[in-house]
């Protein structure tokens, strides 16, 4: 069970004055993220000298009892602070809190992963502002209030479904505008998605940007590519200005709109079949593999633009919000593993079609690899989720023994070949 939290992204527009406030916020929750991180990285180098000897660097001499500088301890100095730096008084009290929590959210992750140490920010470089709570409901018809700012316009292209409120909202600055993420949560408590009826597999790729168990393939969007004749004009252009000149800042605005608008389509595109594979079936397998390995080889570029990760992220999203269970499995030597008869079939990059000499699948007609790979992701997740009660409907449904067994399931009455997109209803039984 858990409690349903979306996130509805709405496009503001906010008046000259208000930008000019919202600017002027940012920076000073820059300054202060990097005088707490000063206090806390003080601390750390006043710490590491050691006791018989002085470092050759300068550092600061800190009393020995000093306490860690904490989030509730940076928390509690900021009406101090306030007093000693009167523009800390124009930010609302609540967004400079969650600007220290952001800071120590970043210590505690370093300190969980042991590499990522916070780093300080740049002018410019803090891009949102955090309302954690709102007595009231701050959407009102087309207009949004926030605290110390009034009432922006808000372009509520899709109302708050009913049973939900809004909790928090997080205003966030791009090249091309201003947007306002509302944090939106329902009381009612609805329980987790398990593995039931139709179930695929996805295998995912540079050569078909998807692949499913029952031979639907769909071609990878090149976003990057496509865009890319114009964003190197514009970043020639900006090359060729000025640093820190107004000619340089207009064309640094361009290219970085040229980036939006590369990254706002990737993220439509993503959604859109995000919910077209959950009209598909109603268990979904995934690879469980660090999609940052592959950005690192030779075709790192075409990988980042795929953004195989951050698909599999929406997946998940969409997926829970439907009800629809979205399962990890293990992507070890999916593409070498025959998925009828489960023998190893040895395949080279360059070998794009499946041919086992084992049980002879693939040899009548010529199957893709990747449909053949998305086949055997789908077989593991079988075998990985059954067993519980909750995911004995899917494990009943194929019988993992013997040659063949998993053919006509495979197929769904269709030739291996066929390329069309499967046109079966959530709730029609598997063959």
């Amino acid at each position: 069970m858990f409690l349903m939290i979306l996130n509805y992204v709405y496009r503001i527009y906010p008046d000259s004055n208000q930008i000019d406030l919202l600017n002027e916020w940012l920076e000073t929750c820059r300054v202060s993220y990097n005088y707490a991180l000063r206090e806390l990285k003080d601390w750390i180098a006043s710490r590491k000298c050691p006791i018989d000897r002085c470092s050759l660097e300068s550092e600061y001499i800190m009393v020995a009892d000093y306490p860690f500088p904490s989030y509730h301890q940076q928390q509690n100095n900021l009406p101090l602070a306030k007093k000693q730096f009167p523009r800390l008084k124009s930010v609302p009290s609540q967004v400079l809190q969650t600007n220290i929590r952001r800071l120590h959210d970043a210590w505690d992750f370093f300190q969980k992963r042991g590499y990522g140490f916070p780093r300080f920010k740049k002018y410019g470089q803090m891009k949102s502002l955090l309302f954690p709570q709102f007595k009231t409901n701050p959407l009102t018809g087309w207009q949004i209030q926030l605290p110390k700012l009034g009432k922006v316009q808000i372009n509520l292209h899709r109302p708050i479904p009913d049973g939900f409120v809004a909790k928090q909202v997080r205003v966030v600055k791009k090249a091309v505008g201003w947007f306002a993420v509302v944090a939106i949560e329902s009381d009612m408590k609805i329980p987790s998605p398990v593995p039931h009826g139709r179930v695929i597999g996805i295998d995912v790729g540079l050569t078909s940007y998807i692949a499913t168990s029952d031979s639907y393939t769909e071609q990878r969007p090149k976003f990057f590519k496509t865009a890319y004749s114009r964003l190197k004009v514009l970043q020639k252009r900006l090359s060729r200005t000025m640093k820190r000149g107004k000619n340089y800042e207009k064309a640094r605005i361009k290219v970085a709109k040229q980036h939006n608008h590369i990254g706002f389509k990737r993220c439509d595109y993503q959604f859109k079949l995000a919910h077209k594979l959950c009209d598909m079936a109603d268990t979904i397998f995934v690879e469980d593999c660090d999609f940052r390995i592959m950005a690192k080889g030779m075709l790192g570029k075409h990988t980042i633009d795929a953004s195989f990760g951050q698909f599999r992220t929406i997946l998940e999203y969409v997926g829970r919000k439907r009800d629809v269970f979205v399962g990890r499995v293990d992507h070890r030597g999916t593409s070498q593993i025959c998925s009828n008869c489960r023998s190893e079939v040895r395949k080279e990059l360059s070998d794009r079609y499946h041919v086992c000499h084992e049980c002879g699948y693939g040899v009548d007609a010529s199957v893709d690899r990747d449909i053949v790979s998305a086949q055997e992701i789908c077989n593991r997740g079988i075998e990985t989720y059954r067993g519980t009660p909750e995911k004995q409907e899917i494990a009943s449904q194929v019988v993992l023994s013997g040659n063949f067994v998993l053919d006509k399931w495979h197929r769904g009455g269709k030739s291996i070949g066929d390329n069309r997109s499967p046109r079966h209803s959530k709730n029609e039984a598997i063959a």
